[in-house]
């Protein structure tokens, strides 16, 4: 008996464990593990579990009807899970165990772990990349080094994928007669202290879902995806995060279906789509640096000395960017946004991120820890790396000068207000020309509905800026 692991690749096609485990003819088994206490010791949001266990239930089914059952597991934590899974082995007759490889340090260890104890019953262990186009190691400097820098990264990853190619693999074809699939919901144990597990309509599971936003993406807007990518009020972006994060969807079918619509795959930034191929390939650098720099999974920064700046933990101040009572409108609305829907735009979390520790200067862990609670695409690698990029801690050449203004980002980015007014309704009527600072407006109007600015940004940048210059003289 051959068994098929699923983590954070939830598809049946191009699915590097499921294609060589269904390689022959020997029977094969599918397992999910669901561990809701290590989810929350990882601020895993509860929209991201009820999207991932939504779409473990479309998978089962799919399974099934492809005469594999799929196994579900409730082990609380990582720790737990090798003991576990050894017994399923013996229970099944396990010969040989195949699932796509973590990069994550926890999850590493768990698999290490997970090697060990099923060597004990000669159970062999076959690990795979599923979560990059090109695995981590891949990618090498002229010194035969993994890279810290974006620039060349994405310059050598351009390279290599033209040098190694990659192919898209078919879901498998039937293995026997379909088998039952009981729901998710109607098993005790899954749901139990998981709280509702009711999928928000936003944000349909399935690869045929996915697939339909890719495709409607690259048909519609990935053309003009440069020019549209930063105005949160538009649909510029494919709005496929979730489905990567939860790899319902792989990278390597996005710039497969990339490549299919383009006619040959981009080089460069003068050519159409390579914006958008671009941002794959940020994500696959930032995959990259967790597995070069495991103490980024611990909460370290990437540049060590870092780790000297003296930032604030305010709770009252971080409260009211939680909840979007910073008098910023744009900072506002994107946290609205991000607490009611689970998803933020690209440019918004820029633009917040930099807004809590620039002007706030309050830790970057507090907030990578707060999106990751909220997030329905929260993903360790680029949440990470994203936090870090703003917090001036991370993988950039000039971090410190970059604060962004978050009047003149909401002025350039949401001209006309209307993220905005869609999210702080507090600012419905404000407007256009006052929106963006609409204080005096209000008090005009002898409001007091929306809070002043907590900070003086000017004031707050070069604080800001003297935190890291001060830093150096260190």
């Amino acid at each position: 008996m051959r068994l098929v692991w699923f983590r954070n690749d939830l598809r049946l096609a191009d699915n590097p464990a499921l294609r060589h485990g269904c390689a022959d003819e020997e029977p094969v088994a599918a397992l999910f593990i669901i561990s809701p206490t290590q989810w929350r010791q990882h601020k895993m949001a509860p929209i991201r579990q009820r999207f991932m266990l939504a779409q473990v239930d479309a998978l089962g089914r799919e399974l099934a009807a492809l005469g594999i059952g799929l196994h579900l597991l409730r082990v609380e934590t990582f720790a737990e899970v090798p003991a576990a899974l050894a017994d399923l082995c013996r229970d099944l007759g396990v010969t040989h165990l195949y699932a796509n490889q973590a990069i994550e340090l926890d999850e590493q260890r768990r698999d290490h772990g997970v090697t060990a104890a099923l060597a004990e019953q000669e159970v062999s262990c076959h690990w795979f990349n599923g979560c990059c186009v090109l695995p981590p190691g891949r990618v090498l400097t002229g010194g035969r080094e993994m890279f810290k820098v974006f620039t060349p990264f994405s310059r050598a990853w351009l390279k290599a994928l033209d040098e190694d190619g990659f192919v898209i693999h078919r879901a498998p074809a039937p293995r026997g007669e379909p088998l039952p699939w009981q729901p998710l919901a109607e098993r005790a144990f899954v749901d139990e202290g998981l709280g509702d597990l009711t999928l928000d309509p936003r944000w349909p599971v399935g690869e045929a879902e996915a697939l339909r936003r890719l495709h409607a993406f690259l048909e519609q807007a990935v053309l003009d995806y440069g020019e549209t990518r930063d105005f949160p009020a538009q649909a510029g972006t494919s709005v496929l995060s979730p489905y990567l994060a939860a790899g319902i969807v792989s990278p390597r079918q996005c710039v497969a279906a990339l490549q299919q619509r383009l006619g040959g795959r981009p080089q460069s930034k003068a050519q159409p789509g390579f914006v958008w191929l671009n941002e794959l390939i940020w994500r696959e650098f930032y995959r990259h640096l967790l597995v070069l720099i495991p103490t980024l999974s611990m909460n370290r920064p990437f540049k060590p000395e870092t780790v000297a700046l003296p930032w604030s933990w305010d709770p009252d101040a971080f409260a009211a960017w939680c909840e979007g009572r910073t008098g910023y409108p744009i900072v506002d609305a994107a946290m609205r946004c991000l607490n009611a829907t689970g998803w933020m735009h690209n440019r918004l979390r820029m633009i917040v991120a930099s807004f809590l520790t620039k002007d706030l200067h309050i830790h970057w862990r507090l907030g990578e820890d707060y999106f990751m609670s909220q997030l329905i695409d929260g993903d360790l690698a680029a949440n990470n790396g994203g936090w870090q990029w703003a917090a001036g801690t991370g993988a950039d050449a000039a971090p410190y000068f970059r604060v962004f203004n978050p009047t003149t980002q909401g002025q350039r980015f949401d001209p006309q207000g209307e993220f905005i007014r869609t999210w702080v309704t507090e600012l419905a009527d404000v407007p256009a020309a006052y929106v963006h600072q609409p204080h005096d407006w209000l008090r005009l109007k002898g409001r007091q509905d929306y809070p002043a600015p907590m900070v003086d940004h000017a004031v707050a940048r070069v604080r800001a800026i003297e935190m890291f210059r001060d830093l150096e003289k260190t």
